[in-house]
């Protein structure tokens, strides 16, 4: 009897249960779900935001100036209507003469996905860029100065094949060759002198542009030795000269050549086998084998005396100098305008190119000397050196000497480093 009543009762609980249950589904109005799609980000603005993105790109051009086109002419050939040309130009001129654009410039120009101009941007002269943009009122102009960073080097190596790859071995930039050759020119003949070998010490003073090198603006000391023999140079003094150990300054009255980086393909001879005529007779130069067009510099100061073309001599400059010497200059490609006859010359001008005219078998510069009216060898012309510095001049210079000795051989991979702002020239921190 007990148990049944236990039964009775909890069977009368369970119902009690599930009355209670069932009432509650039937007023809860949140137990109907409707089914829904999955959750999309962005799906609503996807396409606006891409096409958003898209008018928003601009696709650049990289163009040049053309021979004789005008800034004005330049705009219209970019599509501008003649009014909006004009807006252009106004714009650009608040920053640059317009006559200083040169053919061949390049400048970068910018349209936007239905082709119309966006912006054209102009570099100038190394210094900063001039950006012109379009808006609702024109064309409207903004100046960017560029960021110009002025740094001393030095580098140290040795002579394994020619002296541009040792400098680029050495981790200098290849126009630094030129540079020292441009400085030992009157102590160095760099077509025959240099030997496998050969070991440099250079600190040079470089010029980069927004990060990218621009060039080698001064060799400030160098020491080469050429088959065990020094050759010093120290810059020096408020007109940058350069000057020996000694404080002799190294310009001389003759350049060893009148070609830098070249090789000599025939020697001075009193009787040699003409490659053109097949008869032996004198060779009163020395045969520098280049390519046409090469050009060629005046190695001393002087007035051209003759400026002309013979048969077998083909286009030929003459230059008198003073002591008695006169150089010749023959087989040039062209002459250069301001090589003109009667006109005063000085070290180092450009004169004419390298070419194959007159009775020749190649392109080369025949290169001739004479000493009151006699021939001579040009590879033995006496240089006498200068005067040095003198006085106390010359103790301060030698003092100078000395710095540079100490940080040549010991300031191999470091960098001293100063910036220069382009605009004013004022030095800043890099």
């Amino acid at each position: 009897m007990p148990r049944l009543k236990m039964s009775i009762a909890v069977l009368l609980g369970i119902v009690f249960v599930v009355a209670w249950w069932w009432r509650g589904v039937g007023d809860a109005e949140f137990w109907i779900v409707e089914p829904v799609a999955p959750y999309r980000p962005g799906l609503v603005n996807e396409d606006a935001l891409a096409e958003s993105t898209l008018a928003a790109v601009e696709i650049p051009q990289q163009l040049r100036v053309a021979r004789g086109q005008t800034l004005f002419g330049l705009f219209e050939s970019l599509g501008l209507a003649r009014e909006q040309a004009n807006s252009a130009t106004f714009a650009v001129q608040q920053h640059m003469d317009p006559r200083e654009l040169r053919a061949g410039t390049e400048f970068a120009v910018y349209r936007r996905r239905d082709e119309s101009l966006s912006r054209v941007v102009f570099p100038v002269d190394r210094k900063g860029e001039i950006q012109v943009k379009s808006d609702l009122d024109g064309w409207r102009s903004e100046w960017r100065e560029y960021r110009v960073v002025e740094q001393t080097r030095s580098v140290a190596g040795k002579l394994k094949r020619d002296l541009s790859t040792a400098m680029q071995d050495a981790g200098a930039p290849y126009s630094l060759a030129t540079a020292l050759a441009d400085v030992l020119q009157w102590d160095l003949d760099f077509n025959r002198d240099l030997r496998t070998g050969d070991e440099f010490s250079v600190m040079y003073t470089g010029v980069w542009v927004e990060g990218r090198f621009q060039g080698v603006k001064a060799v400030e000391a160098a020491i080469y030795t050429n088959r065990g023999r020094n050759v010093e140079a120290y810059r020096y003094g408020e007109d940058g000269g350069y000057y020996d150990a000694e404080g002799r300054p190294l310009r001389k009255q003759f350049l060893k050549s009148p070609l830098p980086f070249t090789r000599i393909t025939s020697s001075f001879s009193h009787s040699r086998l003409h490659p053109v005529l097949n008869v032996r007779r004198p060779h009163y130069g020395v045969d520098y084998g280049a390519p046409t067009g090469t050009p060629v510099r005046a190695t001393a100061n002087g007035t051209v005396s003759y400026r002309a073309r013979s048969k077998s001599a083909g286009n030929m400059i003459k230059i008198r100098h003073p002591n008695g010497f006169e150089t010749s200059y023959l087989h040039l490609s062209k002459f250069h305008k301001t090589a003109c006859r009667g006109c005063r010359v000085k070290q180092g001008d450009l004169i004419g190119y390298v070419g194959s005219t007159g009775l020749v078998t190649a392109a080369h510069l025949d290169y001739r000397v004479k000493r009151d009216g006699r021939y001579m060898n040009p590879l033995r012309i006496p240089n006498t050196p200068a005067q040095p510095i003198p006085g106390a001049e010359l103790q301060r210079f030698l003092e100078h000497r000395d710095v540079l000795r100490m940080q040549l051989p010991t300031a191999l991979g470091l960098t001293s480093e100063r910036e220069t702002s382009a605009k004013t020239g004022e030095l800043t921190a890099p």
